[in-house]
């Protein structure tokens, strides 16, 4: 019995252009053409044919294909190795679901950091960007200790947030004062909001770098100054209490 390269692609469930890729690159050996030069496949390429089909539909590529066979990887570890990585992509395809079905349940937008779905819409376009810049330093231990410390505002925070850029210093000097319980109890609450750049898989050097540049550009100077008076009082605080070397 011998096939056209049309007729053992069909057979095969594959395609002339795989048939002529597999013999470009040494999976399948070129039959022996005829007379009139029309190559002629017999039953070993057909069944070679579907040999590489069914490695291919195990996610088998074809590279590894020709190391098992020429000894270079024995078989029982390259199914392993494909084994480890479909379900690496089993994991990361089955995490990405639920945040597609986070995003639907908060009707949030696609492009929210994971885990923030559920405060984004509460969020300012000031805070959405700033979120935008922090997601690409903090650990996911970190965002999530952040996701915390946004998810109840206070009026005290809303003010702020509100803050025209032409405050006068009585409103700045009165703001800052009144954001100070809050700040020092959400610093109880999480001792990671002391130092949230810690565990950055940037780097902490760079992660607090790369916030405080986000703040300063994002915050309008009105803003500015109340966060600046807000650190010298919340300092005050902690050193007038003892609790600042905690």
């Amino acid at each position: 019995m011998a096939w056209s390269t049309r007729q053992v692609a069909e057979l095969a469930g594959t395609t002339l252009k795989a048939v002529r890729h597999y013999h470009e690159i040494g999976l399948l050996d070129v039959p022996e053409r005829t007379a009139n030069g029309y190559k002629r496949y017999g039953v070993p390429h057909l069944i070679r044919l579907v040999q590489i089909r069914r490695l291919s539909e195990l996610g088998v590529p074809l590279s590894e294909i020709a190391a098992m066979e020429h000894g270079d990887r024995e078989p029982d570890e390259a199914i392993r190795v494909l084994d480890a990585e479909l379900e690496a992509k089993i994991d990361r395809l089955t995490r990405v679901r639920e945040e597609l079905a986070d995003l639907l349940r908060h009707r949030a937008p696609a492009h929210t950091p994971p885990g923030f779905a559920s405060v984004y819409g509460d969020l300012s376009e000031r805070q959405r960007s700033l979120l935008a810049v922090y997601s690409t330093v903090l650990s996911e231990k970190s965002a999530e200790e952040f996701r915390e410390l946004i998810s109840e505002p206070d009026a005290t925070e809303q003010e702020f947030e509100a803050l025209p850029p032409d405050a006068d210093d009585a409103v700045i000097a009165d703001l800052a004062e009144r954001l100070v319980p809050g700040t020092l109890r959400a610093r109880e609450r999480s001792p990671w909001s002391r130092d949230p750049t810690s565990d950055s898989p940037q780097g902490s050097r760079q992660a607090a770098r790369a916030m405080a540049d986000a703040a300063a550009e994002l915050y309008n100077p009105a803003q500015l100054r109340v966060l600046k008076r807000l650190i010298e009082l919340t300092a005050e605080t902690a050193e007038g209490t003892g609790d600042e070397a905690r």
